[in-house]
């Protein structure tokens, strides 16, 4: 088989990648280790016949916004893409019986704000009123090409329309951590809690540098263009992408794990397969793995300085999935409005979002972890039987490897064992604010980190 390139593992960005070249006229395969393509974007019936869970992600809203899906959206549709929009996007709820979110309607969201804040409120509406000038900047430097051409490129840009202070502000703000930013906008704890949920969900803990952006960005983007889940699940992104891959004479190759990436002359040149075949690429290997992944099909490559970095590469924290189906919606004590929001948020403050974090950092399991309750059905009624809902749920954060519990309760270190307490105390947490979780459970699926 003669390719211009090969990937390694079929998450979105290695499908989109296949997209891209096949595109440009190159010949592409993807290679992947599973028998379903997707990573973490995929869908299934995990627990019982009728209810749809996504695997792993179901907000798709990054991707229906991308510069990628504005040129391939229209052949993605004709694959089978399909979304289905939430008006009310994400909350969070609070110990004194109160609650507070984020919907597609700015006034709505400014006069939830005004009751707790008028001055929050006054500055929800200047963010918003702002919003349009700052989304074009980050989008220019998140969508950039990271070389030194087009960075310069991009900075020269910048400093025509923002001017040398709108430029500086805009740096010391992605250099930000979330609490500073939040500190330094909002007076009320209830606000910043609500949009620091956001930096938890991609590992930027209140007190991490470089995580305001999230906060802001997913505040002012759901408000602007509310939420886009997968229309009967998430799935549909991911057979979309591979019919889209097959439609131009790429291909999707599961049940085919790379063990090896050979080099030569500092430049990789073929993988190696289970099986024992070598397959050569004539102008790139992409892999879409994690570092650690990479490197284990690397080894030594013969750039010291890669090597090194890669090694000592840190992840973040793991996060635990459930998936739940019920026989009705959640009754959240906080008001029925709630059951028609695409995410609930059980983080109160950023004390304990960065409690949880520096505890899992430390290989504790937290004991008060954050929540992240996941409602597709209440956007999407299709992924379960007239009358019952889909819950997913996210334990975020949890370490990789356990070496205690910070509640001192739970003994286990074996993730198998650990992984079932573990779902109680998220429980126990949900139950809190929506008691008769459990008695509507029809049955459970818990998966590690």
């Amino acid at each position: 088989m003669k390719l211009d390139a090969i990937i390694v593992g079929s998450g979105i960005n290695g499908l989109v990648a296949a997209v891209h070249l096949l595109s440009k006229g190159w010949k592409v395969a993807v290679y992947e280790a599973a028998s379903l393509p997707g990573g973490a974007v995929k869908s299934g019936e995990y627990i019982e016949p009728g209810f749809l869970h996504d695997w792993a992600a179901m907000n798709l809203s990054l991707f229906a916004g991308s510069a990628f899906h504005q040129k391939y959206g229209e052949e993605l549709a004709e694959c089978g893409l399909e979304f289905a929009s939430a008006a009310h996007c994400f909350a969070s709820v609070f110990p004194d019986g109160t609650w507070l979110g984020v919907s597609n309607d700015a006034a709505v969201n400014a006069a939830r704000i005004s009751k707790i804040s008028e001055n929050d409120a006054n500055t929800w509406r200047d963010l918003t009123d702002g919003f349009g000038k700052q989304a074009e900047a980050i989008f220019a430097i998140l969508g950039s090409p990271m070389g030194v051409g087009g960075l310069g490129k991009l900075f020269w840009s910048l400093l025509r329309k923002l001017k040398p202070t709108g430029l500086s502000d805009l740096g010391r703000f992605l250099m930000t951590s979330p609490r500073s930013w939040l500190d330094n906008t909002f007076e009320n704890g209830k606000v910043k809690a609500m949009l620091a949920a956001w930096g938890m969900h991609l590992d930027f803990a209140p007190d991490t540098a470089g995580g305001a952006l999230f906060p802001y960005l997913e505040g002012m983007a759901n408000q602007a263009f509310g939420m886009a889940l997968g229309k009967g699940g998430a799935q549909c992104l991911t057979d979309s992408l591979v019919a889209l891959i097959e439609r131009k004479g790429g291909q999707v190759i599961c049940n085919s794990k790379v063990v090896e990436i050979l080099t030569e002359k500092g430049r990789a040149r073929s993988i190696v397969l289970e099986s024992g075949e070598e397959v050569q690429a004539k102008k790139a290997i992409i892999a879409n793995l994690a570092p650690s992944g990479l490197a284990r099909l690397t080894g030594d490559t013969g750039d010291e300085t890669f090597d090194q970095k890669i090694a000592k590469y840190e992840h973040a924290p793991g996060t635990m999935m459930i998936h739940l189906a019920l026989d009705g919606p959640l009754e959240w004590s906080a008001g029925k409005e709630l059951q028609s929001f695409a995410y609930v948020h059980i983080a109160p403050s950023l004390d304990q979002m960065a409690k949880t974090y520096t505890q899992a950092k430390a290989n504790l399991l937290p004991d008060e972890p954050v929540i992240v309750v996941g409602q597709p059905t209440a956007i999407d009624s299709s992924r379960a039987p007239d009358g019952r809902h889909v819950l997913w749920l996210q334990v975020r954060m949890v370490p990789g490897t356990i070496q205690g519990d910070a509640a001192g309760i739970i003994t286990a270190t074996d993730w198998e064992i650990a992984k079932i307490e573990m779902a109680e105390r998220a429980f126990d947490l949900i139950e809190a604010h929506a008691p008769g979780l459990r008695a509507k459970t029809i049955s459970s699926r818990v998966v590690g980190p």
